[in-house]
């Protein structure tokens, strides 16, 4: 595996993992610890040359369809100062889900071609 690929999924690995731990004072922490674990422990095994093409394109689709689901009625930003603070927080989890989604996404083309 590349390199780069390799440093990609390491990094996010880390930083799916430390989503997950921020989550433990929110009002539905274990959705959200759970739903970044699975992206760490994904990113991990990726990591390790453990790729596997369908799992990582069927969590990249759950993960989009999250975020739409998810995403506010009305966009006010993600700053609290700017607006509604339950719509700021649905904002801010539909953004971290297309994130999420998005290098699900990756990991499913960098499969693809790579041997």
């Amino acid at each position: 595996m590349r390199k780069g690929i390799k440093i990609f999924s390491l990094v996010f690995s880390l930083l799916f993992f430390s989503a997950a731990v921020l989550q433990w004072n929110d009002p539905d922490a274990l959705v959200w610890t759970v739903l970044y674990g699975i992206a760490a422990l994904v990113s991990l095994l990726y990591y390790f040359g453990k790729r596997h093409f369908w799992i990582t394109l069927i969590l990249g689709v759950v993960y989009l369809i999250l975020a739409v689901f998810l995403w506010p009625d009305q966009w006010e930003g993600i700053n609290l100062a700017e607006g509604n603070v339950a719509n700021i927080e649905r904002a801010r989890e539909s953004l971290g889900l297309i994130i999420t989604a998005f290098v699900m996404f990756l990991y499913a083309v960098f499969k693809q071609k790579t041997p």
